[in-house]
């Protein structure tokens, strides 16, 4: 797998818009964007730190990934996403190697992205996001 870089931590939030004043107003970052995910029933805020961005997720639906997420487990740390080249071989890498996919084929995801999940049953707890450019 070429893995480039962390793409992006993503944090399950509660309200967007007091996580977007305490990223801004207590840490000093800036919003650079919002978007809604509508097929993940999601609204996503984005933050540049270095090459590494911060992905806050307000759930628009509780019966969505994150509001399920919220009620089971409350707000905070969602997914780590690493930026990889050549998705599709990724999972088909992955899957050879025993880890379970939630993703077994790419899908679009905010910015544009393909994205695949691989389960936290296979990555020691930690929901793990393949991410992959085809723009640049």
């Amino acid at each position: 797998m070429n893995i480039t870089h962390i793409e992006h931590i993503g944090i399950a939030v509660s309200n967007m818009e007091e996580a977007i004043a305490y990223y801004e107003n207590i840490l000093g970052m800036k919003c650079y964007a919002i978007e809604e995910v509508k097929d993940q029933k999601v609204k996503t805020a984005f933050f540049m730190v270095g090459q590494t961005k911060i992905e806050l997720l307000e759930s628009t639906d509780p019966e969505g990934p994150i509001g399920k997420f919220i009620e089971k487990k409350g707000a905070g740390i969602h997914h780590m996403a690493f930026a990889v080249k050549g998705i599709e071989e990724a999972l088909e890498e992955t899957a050879a190697k025993g880890v379970t996919l939630i993703d077994k084929a790419p899908r679009k995801g905010a910015e544009g992205l393909d994205i695949a999940f691989l389960h936290p049953k296979s990555t020691y707890g930690v929901l793990t996001e393949l991410c992959e450019n085809k723009s640049k």
